[in-house]
């Protein structure tokens, strides 16, 4: 298919598969290009905007491959940069990653909380989403031997992290993606887990339906 004939969202999974090549997810063989893709899935149950679809499938480029942001903003323009942008760790290069882990997750989370727009936490729901599912999938067999795999290895840290992001996220309740994050969360990591704030949108949610 010619370039010009293709969507911004056809360009953006032809670019997110070159660049992510010979990746794979975390201590597993799956190419790594399937997360981008599902958290793709998963916005796209909140909404039709191609820019954001486009984000979703880009969301990791700058962080997780030689992409510069001048090259995805030539590319895709100043939105999808400004997006992908705000979906992206500073990882402090140089730096152990288990150590700054804690600093960069609290930086994501003060993001959703206080400067995030709708879009941005739309995302931001994508991505973990989708990690969540992989956490929930790969649990089921390696138990807690699980944790070992990441740069953070202590299991309430991650329970802490999904969980504090939920509650920034949590405007987003009305959704059925947002809900089956948080089932997974108690599913994983137990009840005490969810965020009392969370518990209450929850409890709302509920009562509504």
């Amino acid at each position: 298919m010619n370039k010009d004939n293709m969507s911004v969202f056809e360009q953006a999974i032809n670019y997110a598969t070159r660049v992510h090549a010979g990746m794979t997810r975390k201590g597993s063989g799956v190419p790594y290009i399937v997360h981008p893709i599902e958290a793709a899935a998963i916005v796209s149950t909140m909404t039709t905007d191609e820019e954001v679809l486009a984000a979703a499938v880009l969301h990791d480029v700058l962080e997780d491959t030689d992409t510069e942001p001048e090259e995805l903003e030539t590319l895709f323009g100043p939105r999808i940069r400004r997006l992908v942008e705000d979906e992206t760790e500073n990882k402090r290069l140089g730096m152990p990653a288990s150590q700054t882990w804690r600093l960069r997750k609290e930086e994501t989370i003060r993001f959703l909380r206080e400067q995030a727009s709708w879009e941005a936490k739309v995302l931001a729901l994508g991505d973990k989403l989708s990690n969540m599912r992989a956490v929930y999938r790969d649990i089921q067999i390696l138990g807690d031997a699980l944790w070992e795999r990441f740069n953070e290895k202590d299991k309430n840290m991650h329970a802490w992290m999904y969980s504090s992001v939920s509650e920034a996220l949590s405007e987003l309740s009305g959704y059925v993606v947002w809900q089956e994050y948080n089932w997974l969360i108690r599913e994983t990591f137990g009840e005490a887990a969810i965020n009392s704030k969370v518990m209450e949108v929850l409890h709302k949610e509920e009562l509504a339906g």
